[in-house]
């Protein structure tokens, strides 16, 4: 099992310890390092300038939103960073939600959110493979466009620059079981939201036709310390925003996952609480339980123990969120 520093996306602004951060990593060996985007700062931008800054450390979004960019805009993206780092570029994508979707990028959340997805990564290896012009026939995506709103003098095209591999990975961020599913079988990897390695077993029918060589790389926030009460607060705090502010109370992926994994009461609770605008009481409202299945934090010899948990299992990549070069370097060592 490999090792990957996950940034995640900026708040008010840039993280001065993010540059650093990645410098270290690479130094302990890890394998990839992770930047992401809400509706704030972009995840390929953060990107450009760590690999700028670095040499060998693979270089991933986790995720760029689908919503954001057309799928020829993405890969032009992907293809540009590829060949500016040396080939070390891994692509995540990811769908959102419709808070993010319709509230943030003003456009539709799909009816049928598999279907765009597939189409989105076809065009996407189209456009990398440089095989043909790009074409296709979608219900989400046409290209050329053909649209009653359009010239009719669309001109099917390939992208001018030539890739640099063809095969540049692709990954997607999936939560559902059906979603789980047509990612094994269009995508060279899954990018697990909360990934809990004594439920693993959980996943196997829908990673079954998953091919060799298939990446499960989830996140898991780390820390190295004395009391795991404390040292798990970081996590409920994230898990109550994502299950409580990144939702609607019609339709919130995050919450539906807790609830698959057991927790649906506390998922309720959270949500109302944080739609009351009582965000103190839906973190505390976040079991410890489930914070620490999902994480790795206390003394050094409870993470290598949980350590070995992760390692298992499927899990290829293991994308850690660790503030602190103490804690990079620990599970560094523990994983050698």
């Amino acid at each position: 099992m490999r090792l990957g520093l996950a940034l995640g996306y900026w708040g008010r602004g840039p993280d001065p310890r993010d540059l650093e951060l990645a410098r270290q990593a690479e130094e302990l060996g890890y394998h990839s390092v992770w930047t992401a985007e809400s509706w704030g700062s972009d995840a390929f931008t953060a990107l450009t300038w760590i690999a700028a800054h670095t040499s060998r450390i693979r270089l991933g979004t986790a995720v760029a939103q689908m919503a954001a960019r057309t799928p020829t805009a993405t890969a032009m993206h992907a293809l540009t960073l590829d060949h500016l780092s040396g080939g070390r570029m891994l692509l995540g994508l990811g769908l959102s939600g419709p808070q993010v979707v319709e509230g943030w990028y003003g456009r539709p959340f799909p009816a049928s959110p598999l279907t765009l997805t597939r189409e989105y990564v076809d065009v996407v290896r189209q456009v990398l493979r440089r095989a043909a012009p790009v074409r296709l026939e979608g219900r989400y995506h046409t290209h050329p466009y053909a649209g009653p709103d359009g010239t009719g003098t669309g001109k099917p095209l390939k992208p001018i620059t030539h890739p640099l591999r063809p095969d540049l990975p692709v990954l997607l961020g999936a939560e559902g079981p059906k979603n789980v599913a047509q990612t094994a079988r269009i995508a060279d990897g899954w990018l697990p939201l909360y990934w809990s390695p004594t439920r693993a077993a959980a996943w196997d029918s829908a990673l079954a036709e998953a091919p060799p060589g298939f990446l499960v790389a989830p996140m898991a926030q780390a820390r190295i310390c004395d009391d795991v009460a404390e040292g798990l607060l970081p996590v409920k705090a994230m898990l109550g925003f994502y299950v409580g502010g990144m939702g609607h109370a019609r339709r919130n992926f995050h919450a539906d996952l807790m609830a698959r994994m057991g927790y649906g009461e506390a998922a309720e609770r959270i949500g109302a609480l944080f739609a009351a605008g009582r965000r103190e009481e839906a973190v505390r409202a976040v079991p410890d339980a489930f914070a620490d299945e999902i994480s790795l934090v206390g003394p050094r010899e409870r993470v290598a123990e949980r350590l070995a948990l992760w390692r298992s299992g499927p899990v290829t990549d293991l994308l850690v969120t660790a503030a602190d070069p103490r804690t990079l370097r620990v599970l560094a060592e523990l994983n050698e």
